[in-house]
């Protein structure tokens, strides 16, 4: 039985990625594991598109949906420009459900000056909550391309804001009740707007401007899974050290009352870089002076079998989790 959430990358290989119809001429990049987006051939410019289902939150599914999109296709150095979405309804859904998810949609895209240009909705049978997903499309001119397989052996591992921040903010918002009596209603509002943050369109833009190898969005599975994703893409090893990688202490708290792996928490909101080392200072620098907090957690290696986290001076390896410590408690 396959467990919740991203399905395993053995069994994607076993089942997907050889079943992907007939090989498209202009497609620069396409499906492969921890790529996020696909990259096509427009002449002048290349298309990037990206899809992803927002299936583990129902309060700000709109936001989210939005949002994840335009931050994978911003990974390969593309501005998000259109979007098509699928909103799938519970049965006996009131009005003020789609009417909800629609200002969502609408305000986000708006936000970010993409245009929503098609897609489908409908009541599902079956379903317990609505399911939202999400195809973002945006444009790159062909020099500035960047794919989430890049890094390179020495690259610096930099990431941008804190590990873990969308799942704080859907747990904050899911438990509220229990969290609010253990740690006071002011300390889950401030951690239920993390999502506020959980873009990385400008994150990605800026970084690219500097300089990068490979950019990539830890979704599922957190900064852990992020790191095997960029790691496998590009074959690749890496040593990253655990008292660098930035965490909030909203998100360290709400991990130790569930017993949660803060390093495996779905992570949107993060960006995950692989740079030049001579280039990491500029391009934590260029990321800072737009007010976006950003590390240097480790680097990259040549060995793809090591995949170690160094915590209080001791070497381990960094374990692919097997699914996101989201669904331990949503």
């Amino acid at each position: 039985m396959l467990p919740p959430g991203k399905i395993p990358p053995e069994k994607l290989r076993e089942l997907v990625f050889n079943h992907l119809g007939a090989r498209g001429e202009r497609v620069i990049i396409g499906a492969d594991l921890g790529i996020d987006a696909a990259a096509i051939d427009f002449g002048s410019s290349i298309l990037v598109a990206s899809t992803d289902p927002i299936t583990g939150a129902e309060k700000g599914i709109g936001f989210y949906a939005v949002h994840i999109n335009a931050n994978d296709v911003a990974t390969f150095g593309a501005r998000p420009k259109w979007f098509l979405v699928s909103i799938l309804l519970p049965e006996n859904a009131d009005e003020s459900l789609l009417a909800g998810i629609m200002e969502e949609l609408h305000k986000s895209a708006s936000k970010l000056g993409v245009a929503i240009v098609g897609g489908h909705t409908e009541v599902t049978p079956g379903l317990e909550r609505p399911i939202v997903v999400g195809t973002m499309l945006g444009e790159v001119d062909q020099e500035k391309l960047v794919t989430s397989n890049g890094a390179k052996p020495g690259d610096a591992v930099i990431v941008t804001k804190w590990a873990g921040l969308e799942g704080t903010s859907i747990i904050a918002s899911e438990r509220s009740g229990e969290l609010e009596r253990a740690f006071g209603r002011e300390f889950v509002e401030k951690a239920r707007s993390f999502i506020e943050m959980i873009s990385v369109v400008e994150d990605a833009l800026t970084a690219n401007e500097v300089g990068v190898h490979a950019m990539h969005d830890p979704t599922e599975g957190g900064i852990a899974n992020g790191l095997h994703e960029m790691a496998d893409a590009a074959g690749v090893g890496f040593r990253v050290y655990r008292e660098r990688i930035p965490i909030r202490e909203e998100t360290l708290k709400i991990c130790g009352f569930y017993n949660l792996d803060p390093l495996a928490l779905i992570s949107s909101g993060t960006l995950m870089v692989a740079a030049p080392k001579e280039q990491a200072k500029a391009v934590v620098e260029a990321l800072r002076g737009k007010g976006i907090n950003a590390a240097v957690i480790g680097e990259f290696v040549e060995d793809p079998g090591v995949k170690v986290i160094v915590e209080n001076g001791k070497e381990r390896p960094l374990e692919r989790p097997e699914s996101d410590e989201l669904w331990k408690v949503v």
